[in-house]
């Protein structure tokens, strides 16, 4: 059994279906099950949509004909973007209509909070998405009320008293700037974990996705969803929204993916253009239910908005967490043409444009 998960897939602008998945269109129909991170709704409103507003809208024809034609399977749209009760019944009308199961949003929360199980060759993989990334206006899912389904996060700026690590000014200097500090809110972080032991024997294989992150590095709430969802059954973890391709961790000898970048995005907010991004592709292939091996490849949205790799699998154990707990990421300004690895002498992934 062969998983491909993707990164953020937002088909805005889109007029052809069969342009967006073309150059990777081969992978994805080789792989047993296709899972993304679908950032968008298919639903065009009837007044034209500011890119100042929150909410990202595709053509819901084009834009379900391009996702069948990849054989994506499912989609999460539990994310930031997923916004407003039309906007999410008329886009998950549109995922059903063509065949596409989803997950993290719907009518109420029980709906929101559902896995999307698909079942390929005799076997079972369900998904269960969370954003810890939305709105405060209407936005989380509710036992009577529409929305997606939200895991919350908390901030918090420490003032330190002494030298936490080197590089930090001591505490006697005026000007010295607060530690940021964030976590995961108790209760939903409970919830989430009850949901992924509840459909652990259910299924053969378990993906958690989150969308969450600020920046280019991983957040202490990050590491500790991440790290409690494989506690509570998760066989991957696979993450979403900072739109940068962040570390992977090895936790109990399974992978997490921090951040997978965009796939296929060419508009982001306020109309920033995405293309041209870097993500990251991810592999993982189970045998007799146990993960058999994990990689992932580079990709990079073309201006045509078509994501390309050249097809080289990069092994994430060269990313895992030190034993002292410093993690080590990809580069954060890649050049155009190649990336260099992390140990030179492990491994090199190219890219092509």
């Amino acid at each position: 059994m062969k998983l491909i998960l993707m990164g953020d897939v937002n088909l805005m602008d889109v007029t052809n279906p069969a342009e967006p998945f073309r150059k990777i269109l081969g992978e994805l129909h080789a792989a047993d099950v296709v899972f993304g991170n679908l950032e968008c709704c298919l639903h065009l409103p009837a007044s034209r949509h500011s890119d100042a507003n929150e909410g990202f809208f595709a053509d819901p024809v084009v834009g379900g004909e391009a996702l069948k034609l990849a054989c994506i399977h499912a989609v999460g749209i539990a994310n930031n973007v997923n916004y407003g009760a039309t906007s999410i019944a008329v886009s998950i009308a549109r995922l059903d209509e063509v065949g596409i199961l989803h997950t993290g949003a719907g009518p109420n929360l029980t709906a929101a909070r559902a896995p999307a199980v698909v079942e390929r060759n005799g076997l079972r993989v369900g998904v269960l998405q969370r954003s810890s990334v939305y709105w405060p206006t209407d936005h989380e899912a509710r036992d009577d009320a529409p929305g997606i389904a939200v895991l919350h996060g908390h901030t918090a700026y420490h003032v330190p008293m002494g030298r936490l690590h080197g590089g930090i000014p001591p505490a006697n200097r005026p000007g010295i700037p607060p530690v940021i500090i964030t976590w995961a809110d108790p209760a939903y972080l409970a919830d989430f974990c009850k949901d992924i032991a509840a459909l652990r024997p259910k299924v053969d294989i378990l993906v958690a996705s989150c969308h969450w992150g600020l920046g280019r590095e991983p957040l202490q709430y990050m590491t500790e969803i991440g790290r409690a969802a494989i506690d509570a059954g998760a066989d991957v973890v696979v993450g979403h929204g900072p739109h940068y391709s962040l570390p992977v961790e090895l936790h109990k000898g399974r992978p997490i993916y921090y951040g997978l970048g965009n796939l296929c995005f060419k508009t982001g907010h306020l109309g920033r253009r995405h293309e041209n991004w870097i993500g990251m592709v991810a592999e993982v292939s189970f045998e007799n239910g146990r993960c058999g091996s994990d990689n992932f490849r580079f990709v990079r949205t073309m201006p045509a908005m078509k994501p390309y790799s050249d097809g080289r699998r990069t092994r994430p154990r060269c990313l895992r967490t030190s034993p002292r707990g410093a993690r080590r990421s990809v580069p954060r300004s890649p050049p155009r043409t190649t990336v260099s690895a992390l140990r030179p002498e492990a491994w090199r992934a190219t890219l092509f444009r």
